[in-house]
Order: C-alpha cells, then structure tokens, then sequence
C-alpha cells in the first residue's frame, strides 16, 4: 500500500502545472490555495451589478454627478469582471485566465472607487466653505485622483508579473513587490486624505465656535443642504466608505507580504470579509446616500472663479485660510444666525 502511494505520489510531482485539474491535484496547487467557494463570489457579482444600475438609475432620473457616475461605474465594472474570473477559476483553479482577471480587476476596482470619494469631499468642502480648508477644494481631485493612477498602475504590474512567475515556477517576489508598493502607496495616499479630511471638519467646528454661522457659507441653498439629513446621512456614508477602503487596502497590504504562498493569501473567509464584504459596504452607503440626491442642483454647480460666494480667493488666485472674519461680517452675523436656525 505504501509503494502504491509513493507511485502516486511521484506521478503528481511530475504532472505539469497547466495539465493539472481537481481529479489528479490538489487545490493548494492551484492559483489559489483553497477550493474557491461559489456562493459568495455569486452573490458579490449580483450585488455589484445591482449597484452599478442604482448609480445608472439615480444619473437618469437626476442627470447630475457625471464624474461621480464614471468613477463609480468603473470601479463596479472592475469588481464585477474581478468576481466573474473567480467564477471562471471556480470551473479551473489551474486556468491562468480567470486568475489573471479577478487579480487585476479587483486590485483596479477600488482606486476608481476612492477617486469617486474624492470627488464629493470637494464639493463637501465648498458647501462648508472653502476658507475652513488648508487646501483648495478643487486640489483633492488634482492631488489624490493622479496619486490613485500611480498605486493602480504598480498594482497591476506587480501582480502581472507576480502571476507569470507563478505560473512558470520561478520567484514571485519582484512582482510581488511591485505590487506591496502599489498597495502601500495606496494605504498612505488614504491615510494623508482622511488626515485632511479630518482637518477640515475639526476647523469647521473650531471656526464655528469661535464666529457662529459667519464660519460658514450662508448661501440660502446651500444652509438648506447643510441642515437636511439626507447630507448628514451622507457624510456618514462617505467617511464608512473611506474607511472600509482603507481597511481593505490595508488587509491586501499584509495578505501579500509573505507572498502568494502565505498565511493570508490562503485564507478565503478573510478575503471575502476585507475584500468582498468591504467594498460592497463602501458602494452601497452611496447608493443609500447619493450625492445627487443629496446636493441636489448643487451637485453640478460651479463654484468660485467669478465672485460666487461659495468659495473665496485672494487676487492672485492663491487659497487663502481664514483665521478670522473678514470686514463687515460681524455687522451681518446676527442675520446669517437667523438664517442657519430657519428663522
């Protein structure tokens, strides 16, 4: 029995890796180290192509927040495409296809999805106001969206690499790497935004504390935003969002730091829990708390550049942090209190 065994045995060493299946290998020779689980990969798919038609149907209806939906859908789109090579790999752990899809995609996805968070925190910080900011509304786009650019391309170069050297047997570690850079630079461009995020809003009480509601925009309709619940729902939503990104982007930095053969890369309750379950919370608070549902006309409005009123500049153009009130507010601060109470 034992001699049988050792034939066996010997018989598996030698089959090559692209004539594996599940009949004459194990799973843990496969791209994967586990039997992949069909359901949850199903299900992550459906919910996220549910998602995508909420944000098509809310652009329809409302015909607002074109970038939000480009950024979103991209991102959808990736995760679904992601989740649909883990289908194909379901069918054949040992296919290079679905690998390659779900790898690449689903490091993608995300990226898009943060640029998307991006873009509502500038809208965020001119309804405020923009003095309350240390940086101007529209440089959070033009810092974070080209940083996000940066992470992705490393991501999938990284992991391309890393997947053609496991496929031919050689060494993983450059591509994967590559890959750990592209994540971490991720995690800290995340980290550096909630930073600043968390900036703002702690000067937006400070001032409001300090100058009551003159510390803030006093544009009738943008007071009428400020005071909805639908937008306190959303800056709840958002920050949920931005957190469950991070997190996620956190758990891929540790499940690839020991390679494609390490502790987490093998662990399929954790990957649906960090990466599925994670940022399908992240996409769903915003289909619940949409921010064209929640601006409004808003969404779409041009602020600063000729004298409007949510945003101001100095004369050359520079953003200018306002420590304190400007002439002539004191003398209006007694109406624009009245305003922001409804009176």
């Amino acid at each position: 029995m034992s001699g049988q065994n050792a034939t066996a045995m010997s018989i598996l060493v030698a089959v090559p890796f692209k004539s594996c299946n599940a009949d004459i290998c194990p799973y843990d020779r496969s791209f994967y180290q586990y039997r992949i689980d069909l359901a949850p990969n199903a299900a992550f798919a459906g919910l996220f192509g549910l998602s995508l038609l909420c944000f098509l149907g809310v652009y329809v209806f409302t015909r607002r927040g074109a970038l939000f939906l480009v950024a979103m859908a991209l991102g959808l789109i990736s995760e679904i495409i992601g989740y649909a090579g883990r289908i194909m790999s379901w069918h054949n752990q040992w296919s290079e296809d679905g690998f390659m899809i779900q790898i690449c995609c689903l490091t993608v996805g995300p990226a898009f999805l943060a640029a998307g968070i991006y873009l509502c925190i500038r809208r965020i910080v001119t309804v405020f106001g923009p003095e309350n900011s240390r940086i101007p509304p529209e440089f959070y786009t033009r810092i974070f969206i080209p940083c996000d650019i940066i992470s992705l391309i490393l991501q999938a170069a990284g992991g391309g690499m890393a997947s053609a050297a496991f496929h031919t047997g050689h060494s993983t570690d450059k591509g994967d790497n590559i890959m750990i850079a592209g994540l971490s630079f991720q995690v800290l461009t995340l980290l550096v935004f909630m930073i600043l995020c968390g900036d703002f809003f702690f000067n937006v009480l400070r001032r409001h504390r300090a100058l009551g509601s003159a510390a803030l925009d006093q544009d009738p309709a943008v007071v009428t935003i400020r005071r909805s619940w639908m937008f306190k729902g959303f800056l709840a939503a958002l920050a949920l969002s931005t957190v469950c990104i991070f997190w996620r982007s956190v758990f891929r930095v540790a499940e690839l730091s020991h390679g494609w053969q390490g502790e987490l890369m093998g662990r399929q309750d954790l990957f649906v829990g960090f990466e599925g379950v994670l940022i399908t919370v992240a996409v769903w608070v915003l289909n619940i708390f949409h921010p064209s549902l929640c601006f409004g006309d808003l969404m779409d409005r041009k602020f600063g550049g000729g004298g409007d009123k949510g945003e101001k500049r100095n004369h050359g153009g520079e953003f200018e942090m306002l420590s304190n009130t400007k002439p002539g507010t004191a003398a209006s601060s007694a109406n624009a209190s009245d305003l922001e109470r409804g009176q």
